[in-house]
């Protein structure tokens, strides 16, 4: 199940808004298709990001996947913890799992989809 409170990208990407600040991650549904994550490749604190471009990469045992923005916005804080353990993307992809935290530009809607939206987009897959 996906959680309610955040939107979503056809890419499999999620974004928490709480006010102008963006919290960023990959779904349940893309940890699973990758498998086991072995290395996390992440923007830097400062970097500008832009929606639908890439802000890095997930290395698992399968393959190496872009990550892609789902909002525009300044880079305010990444997870280093996933630097010691990029496992924590597979076991909480929706907690401690998460990628980035951006200071959104203006609230993203184009493209973004709801919980239920992207269930019915994955369902289809």
């Amino acid at each position: 199940m996906n959680p309610e409170d955040l939107l979503y990208t056809k890419q499999h990407e999620w974004i928490r808004i709480s006010g102008d600040t963006g919290t960023v991650g990959i779904t349940d549904y893309a940890q699973k298709e990758l498998g086991d994550v072995v290395f996390v490749e992440l923007p830097k604190v400062g970097n500008k990001l832009t929606a639908g471009k890439s802000l890095g990469t997930v290395e698992s045992v399968k393959a190496v996947s872009e990550i892609f923005c789902p909002a525009s916005g300044e880079v305010t804080e990444v997870n280093t913890s996933l630097e010691g353990a990029p496992e924590t993307v597979n076991a909480d992809p929706y907690g401690k799992g998460w990628l980035v935290r951006l200071r959104i530009e203006k609230t993203p809607t184009e493209g973004l989809l709801s919980a239920k939206q992207y269930e019915e987009y994955v369902a289809q897959a």
